[in-house]
């Protein structure tokens, strides 16, 4: 079952999955590929140590989308590894709407957007990105991970009590993206 039918949206043929598929990645590659780059939080230590592709061969920009594609199976980790890729450092706002636009995968990415702003409201990459966005309907309640899965939360801090958030992004890797 795809997150679009999950989603009640119509499925359609991805031409950015189809791009990925010639790359020899599907869903569980797309995911490792994501750990590859930097989304440790996210490994299962099965992930080969070779890169499955470069970031000139897919850019981080089109591994987000394609994880949020509502063409891939429905798989919650999916969305998760998603939304940490779309806060990589350098993507470019107006490329993720674009590719969300081309991969009618409106809906998880906003609700993606929504979810950064929320918990880093002084980060002007989320205004940003929701400024480029067309107005898309909210996910079904249910669907999407909610908000906190995309975010780590800690109670206690060095100096005592306290709650820090921090959205979960790639950590910057040397030479793996090359």
């Amino acid at each position: 079952m795809t997150l679009a039918h999950k989603l009640g949206m119509t499925a359609h043929i991805s031409p950015l999955l189809q791009k990925a598929r010639r790359l020899g990645l599907g869903p569980v590659e797309l995911q490792a590929l994501a750990v590859q780059r930097g989304c440790r939080h996210y490994a299962t230590g099965d992930e080969p140590v070779a890169p499955l592709a470069s970031v000139a061969q897919l850019s981080n920009e089109e591994l987000a989308v394609a994880l949020l594609c509502v063409a891939l199976p429905y798989d919650p980790q999916s969305i998760r590894c998603g939304a940490a890729m779309v806060g990589a450092e350098g993507n470019s706002p107006g490329k993720l709407c674009w590719l969300a636009i081309q991969e009618r995968s409106l809906v998880p990415l906003r609700h993606v957007a929504e979810s950064g702003l929320k918990y880093e409201p002084d980060n002007q990459f989320w205004r940003d990105l929701l400024a480029c966005m067309p107005a898309s309907a909210p996910p079904k309640s249910g669907i999407m991970p909610h908000p906190t899965r995309y975010v780590a939360m800690t109670g206690f801090t060095r100096n005592g009590p306290g709650v820090v958030i921090e959205w979960q992004r790639p950590q910057v890797l040397h030479s793996v993206n090359a």
